[in-house]
């Protein structure tokens, strides 16, 4: 079974219907290999009354839904049309042994250049639920994404009632510009990037935008039944609140893997989590508007702070004559700095049993995450250095601004042993002990080393890290996803970590697992994970505009013995730089 994704700009009417034939195309009976083409090119795709070339994926977007069973193997074709470098990234994929098929560019592989092709091949094994697929170079993602779902291999079950529709809903961004040309403006500028003009729903922003009501999203429901909502935030830097009005959210999972199911009126997702939900049909039969707007946790920072709508609308009950064409109900959301219902939510996360956690720790871990602002370059005229007092932007981890090469991939020059492309003394603590959350940070510690460095893993070691954010230029949320791993977040809390006192609230029974994990706004998050995965593993803010500034390292996790515990060797289409 195959199809061709494009990666073009797709005519907007189209895609939601697209993305449900799509749906059913794609539905897999029996585990078995996959076969399938990405086909990345420049499309016409109007939003909010301007048509503007997009980079899409098969014409469509958002781009095809991909649907397989737990242990299924995917092999996709991509051939990049578009005159920009692209690599494909399968977010949250264990790609256990398979770390070339990871995608982040310049990190497990050179990017595929415009006219060039590279297949991925990866099994999807013991995960189960939402992931998704996207770019992973510049700022492609911003069009170039799609949801990839993991039902439970055939003969197994949902370990809840069985829903009777299920239907992915994507968070995006939309920007009335080329991303790309926002995010080399903002470069070349030292400046922050212009914000997005709207957020949308599969690819839609929805009746609060101009020209856009024609083509707002419909998602179905009828009344007694249960719809499994797979939500998956796709947007380039911000974190979302997602609700349904006078409807309740049952959890159930997120990034992949179950959860304790809760109830709730309203979830918060940063860029790159996903959260799959359950709700019932069971209020009376209308139109209710699905909603999401910005959770905005940085003081004194301009966001885009609009909301974008679906529809969910009743189609199977007794109904009055006019009640399926009035207004749609809308929703109460969050504040768009409400930190406290964003801590609520996480800290009802939980396995729904008893998990490993790792108890001897190998590798114990501090990383200081943040902001920062580089002195203008005596070579460099004003009108590049636009950011405060005449500076540039710049982010780090540990005072390490990550620099990515452009001459090998990460993966390539460790695997070939090519000197000069990375050293691995990547810091285990920060250079400087400062009160990190505090409100007089020295200027001195404003300013970042930009480097290239790794931290090396020997196979099987178990890993701890504190990620503490700072205040530096501003604290806020930072969304940390590592490359190859799921974790288990054991505790989050604000103000400087503590080991001392905070380690009593390490939950070491059923902590959440995840790939994404939410760093508090002055505040920090412990993960456990470990190293049983072999390669090169990239970890970064999934707020893009901040791992453009180098908030990002990367773990060298060495092979282990036997075949089963050493990477498999690169396929012989792997692109090169």
């Amino acid at each position: 079974m195959g199809v061709s994704i494009n990666l073009k700009m797709a005519n907007s009417c189209l895609v939601f219907g697209l993305l449900l034939l799509l749906h059913s195309t794609f539905s897999l009976a029996n585990p078995k290999v996959h076969h399938h083409e990405f086909v990345v090119q420049a499309t016409k795709v109007k939003r909010l009354c301007k048509t503007h070339n997009s980079i899409t994926v098969n014409g469509l977007f958002p781009g095809p839904t991909l649907e397989v069973n737990s242990g299924d193997t995917l092999i996709v074709k991509v051939t990049n049309k578009a005159r920009y470098n692209v690599t494909i990234h399968w977010h949250g994929v264990r790609q256990m042994r398979t770390g070339w098929a990871d995608g982040p560019e310049f990190v497990t592989q050179c990017p595929i250049r415009p006219g060039s092709s590279y297949t991925y091949r990866f099994t999807l094994e013991g995960q189960e639920g939402t992931l998704w697929w996207h770019a992973h170079s510049s700022w492609l993602r911003a069009t170039v994404y799609g949801a990839l779902i993991i039902h439970p291999r055939e003969g197994t079950a949902y370990p809840f009632a069985h829903p009777k529709r299920e239907t992915p809903i994507l968070l995006g961004e939309w920007w009335d510009a080329n991303p790309v040309d926002v995010v080399r403006e903002a470069t070349r500028t030292g400046a922050a990037p212009n914000n997005s003009n709207a957020y949308t729903i599969n690819g839609q922003p929805g009746d609060l935008y101009n020209c856009s009501t024609k083509d707002t999203v419909i998602v179905p429901i009828s009344s007694g039944e249960t719809h499994l909502l797979r939500v998956i935030n796709a947007a380039l830097n911000q974190p979302l609140f997602f609700t349904v009005a006078n409807h309740k959210f049952t959890v159930v999972g997120a990034d992949a893997l179950y959860l304790k199911p809760f109830t709730t009126s309203v979830i918060m997702l940063g860029p790159g989590q996903t959260t799959d939900v359950l709700i019932s049909g069971d209020q009376p039969p209308a139109k209710y508007y699905m909603a999401a707007r910005a959770y905005q946790s940085a003081q004194n920072v301009p966001f885009d702070n609009t909301t974008t709508t679906a529809v969910l609308e009743y189609n199977s009950a007794p109904c009055s004559v006019n009640c399926l064409t009035t207004k749609p109900i809308m929703p109460p959301l969050p504040a768009f700095n409400d930190t406290p219902t964003v801590t609520a939510f996480n800290n009802r996360l939980k396995s729904p049993r008893k998990v490993d956690v790792p108890m001897k720790i190998d590798h114990n871990l501090f990383f200081t995450i943040g902001l920062g602002l580089n002195n203008c370059p005596k070579n460099f005229r004003p009108r590049r250095c636009q950011g405060p007092n005449g500076t540039r932007f710049t982010a780090s981890m540990n005072n390490v601004s990550f620099v990515l090469p452009t001459n090998f991939s990460l993966l390539q020059a460790a695997r070939q042993n090519i000197p000069g492309v990375f050293t691995t003394d990547f810091p285990a603590k920060p250079p400087v002990k400062f009160d990190y959350t505090g409100n007089n940070v020295s200027r001195s510690l404003f300013q970042p080393v930009a480097g290239t460095k790794l931290y090396k893993l020997k196979y099987g070691s178990t890993v701890q890290i504190v990620l503490q954010d700072t205040s530096i230029v501003t604290p806020e949320n930072h969304p940390i996803h590592l490359h190859g791993y799921d974790f288990y977040i054991v505790a989050e809390g604000f103000g400087n970590f503590d080991a001392k006192k905070d380690t009593a609230k390490f939950n070491l029974v059923d902590p959440p697992m995840r790939n994404t994990v939410g760093v508090p706004v002055n505040g920090w998050a412990v993960i456990r994970f470990v190293a049983d995965n072999p390669g090169v593993w990239l970890m970064h803010c999934h707020l893009d505009v901040h791992i453009n500034w180098g908030l990002a390292m990367a773990f060298l996790v060495e092979d282990g013995i036997g075949e089963l515990q050493k990477l498999e060797p690169p396929p012989n289409d792997l692109p090169i730089c």
